[in-house]
């Protein structure tokens, strides 16, 4: 009597522990995956994460042993850090703005969960001007409260439904304007880019930058662009993009980018990325047949 008992005691754990198992990992779990990566990297000790046995970890499109690249360095937290939290696709993307002797490293980092252990880690290190093309972190010292307001959910698009807007960026660089893809762009919506106004209410980059869907863009046919994430509680998609041929103010290197939409009530309302200067060619080291 007493080893039924037992047995049914340990088959009843046992389907616990796989019902456990399944619950995914929410948003408090996915932020905690965040802060509990941050951590280590300030203390270079990427031990004291729960990584999945086959992790794959690159840094700047470059697969690394986790642990190399800027894991070395000595780093020091800001108050800058903006998450797109996937809980459907179980991703957590970080924007964060890092210090290494007091100067600003702009940091971002996409990590995937599975089993709630860590299977993907895919990062961008900018460290100044000569390597992001534009750089002013002085205009990330706090993140804008425009791109951690929750929407009325009246004002909420589907999740497809925001995809669909914010590739439109992408799109239309690729034909060289927002306005012949129709970009749903509100009036004032604004862009920074590593920390530079770009366009906008404001914008004096260049002329005509004030209104983001009129302004002039060159035209980018060899973009290639995918959805990484898309944030179905505050309204954000976030897409990497390799900009292509073309895409530097000078030389013969590609713009790697990572960018994010604030969409609802069908509108794009604000992007915002981090930009990096890549050599001709260079792939993402993510290709996995979902490139467009």
């Amino acid at each position: 009597m007493r080893r039924n008992i037992f047995v049914l005691y340990a088959l009843l754990m046992i389907a616990f522990f796989n019902v456990a198992q399944a619950v995914p990992c929410d948003r408090d779990c996915l932020a905690g995956f965040v802060t509990k990566y941050v951590d280590a990297l300030l203390a270079r000790n990427p031990a004291a994460l729960p990584l999945a046995a086959d992790v794959k970890f690159t840094e700047d499109t470059k697969e690394l042993k986790l642990g190399e690249g800027v894991w070395k360095k000595n780093l020091k937290p800001t108050q800058y850090r903006r998450d797109i939290l996937d809980v459907r696709q179980g991703t957590a993307i970080s924007f964060l703005v890092l210090e290494e002797n007091n100067a600003p490293i702009l940091y971002v980092v996409r990590l995937k969960i599975d089993d709630n252990k860590i299977s993907e880690i895919e990062s961008t290190v900018v460290m100044n001007k000569e390597e992001g093309m534009l750089f002013n972190p002085d205009n990330l010292k706090t993140v804008r409260p425009e791109m951690l307001a929750k929407p009325e959910k009246s004002q909420m698009n589907t999740r497809d439904e925001m995809i669909k807007i914010a590739v439109t960026y992408p799109e239309g660089l690729k034909v060289g304007s927002f306005v012949k893809v129709d970009s749903p762009m509100k009036q004032d919506a604004y862009r920074y880019e590593n920390g530079n106004l770009m366009a906008g209410p404001g914008c004096t980059f260049f002329k005509g930058c004030d209104v983001m869907k009129t302004q002039t863009i060159p035209k980018l046919s060899g973009l290639r662009y995918r959805v990484m994430a898309v944030d179905e509680e505050l309204g954000v998609v976030s897409i990497r993009m390799n900009f292509g041929p073309g895409s530097l103010f000078s030389g013969k290197g590609e713009l790697d980018v990572w960018h994010s939409f604030k969409i609802f009530d069908g509108q794009i309302h604000a992007a915002e990325a981090y930009c990096e200067s890549v050599p001709p060619g260079t792939k993402s080291g993510w290709e996995n047949g979902t490139e467009y």
